[in-house]
């Protein structure tokens, strides 16, 4: 295929094509590939996101587009602004759990970084889990491919 080369080209870090704010994939003759994380999107959805808001993320039917939609608008921001139900607290975290229709919970681990950051705070951090996660330590030890009994970090960095 012999075509001319494109005039703008956006691909995250693994290497798919990927923008928010415009073509992912731009041509001189016009055409335009819209795309977040190599998913293909329309210009009109990404064109919704910068005032996207809690209802209109649980509107959407489309579990693809509703998950493109929690990761631009910030799940730790979803789950504040929508009720989110706290289920567990222990020393590694504080889950989360806050139900979508026709979709399986998203469920967050809420973590503290436990070294400080250069300005002495320590940043907090969102950790999404499968919807079967019942502890704040089974998420943690999920996310390391443990189990929760074989989750005993010696140091924390």
């Amino acid at each position: 295929m012999v075509c001319e080369r494109p005039v703008a080209l956006h691909r995250d870090e693994a290497g798919r094509l990927d923008r928010g704010d415009g073509p992912a994939l731009a041509y001189p003759d016009g055409f335009a590939l819209h795309a977040w994380r190599g998913m293909t999107v329309s210009a009109a959805f990404l064109a919704g996101l910068p005032v996207l808001t809690p209802e209109r993320i649980r509107e959407e039917g489309n579990a693809e587009l509703r998950r493109v939609m929690l990761e631009h608008y910030g799940y730790d921001r979803y789950l504040t602004t929508s009720g989110a139900r706290h289920e567990h607290r222990d020393e590694t975290g504080v889950l989360w759990r806050i139900g979508l229709a026709d979709d399986e919970d998203v469920v967050m681990v809420e973590v503290v970084n436990s070294t400080p950051e250069p300005d002495g705070t320590h940043r907090t951090y969102w950790l999404r889990v499968p919807p079967a996660t019942r502890t704040a330590r089974e998420g943690v030890a999920w996310t390391f491919g443990l189990r929760p009994e074989a989750y005993e970090p010696l140091v924390q960095t």
